[in-house]
């Protein structure tokens, strides 16, 4: 007797709403200032400073085309896939940086000067979010979806962005902290 792991078809709506909220929010920050995201690039060394300028658009246009394609069920593995690559480019740029011992660079993450360095913590926080893309890629069970559903993604996609934004605000916030403790 074999048993099969299906997921409730609500836990990947409210993984792709997540994601969703986390890309195009950070597109969006990110496209307000342009010239930090590409100051945050140049920073981590990883390209030549005249290829930061055309790097920061391109990582601005993967961001908001993988949030977009999480809206419309027909394109949402195509999202979840992006998504996870973006998340996986991003992730070892901060994994070299800190393993080179460059902790005092500001991520790019979204918020420009937000004061968040990097850290293993944004790794982990990334690699969750790539938990959250092979979620939404996993195939949903073929139970339909009814009204308290749609309340449930909502519900739960709203508090996962909010546990996702206190998390980010939390690592923003640790450098401060330590220098209070003295």
């Amino acid at each position: 007797m074999t048993t099969s792991f299906a997921l409730d078809p609500t836990l990947p709506h409210m993984c792709a709403a997540l994601l969703a909220m986390v890309f195009l929010a950070g597109a969006w920050q990110k496209l307000r200032d342009m010239a930090a995201l590409t100051m945050a690039i140049e920073q981590y060394r990883l390209l030549p400073a005249t290829v930061a300028p055309a790097a920061a658009w391109s990582l601005l246009s993967m961001e908001l085309a993988a949030g977009a394609l999480m809206l419309p069920l027909a394109t949402r593995a195509l999202g979840a896939m992006l998504a996870a690559a973006v998340l996986l480019g991003v992730s070892a740029a901060v994994a070299i940086n800190l393993l080179r011992g460059r902790r005092s660079i500001d991520c790019g993450c979204g918020v420009p000067q937000s004061g968040q360095q990097l850290s293993w913590g944004l790794v982990l926080r990334n690699a969750l979010l790539g938990l959250a893309a092979a979620v939404v890629a996993a195939t949903p069970s073929v139970r339909a979806l009814v009204w308290l559903d749609g309340l449930t993604v909502i519900a739960g996609a709203l508090a996962l962005y909010g546990l996702y934004a206190a998390a980010n605000q939390l690592m923003a916030n640790q450098p401060r902290l330590l220098k209070l403790k003295g």
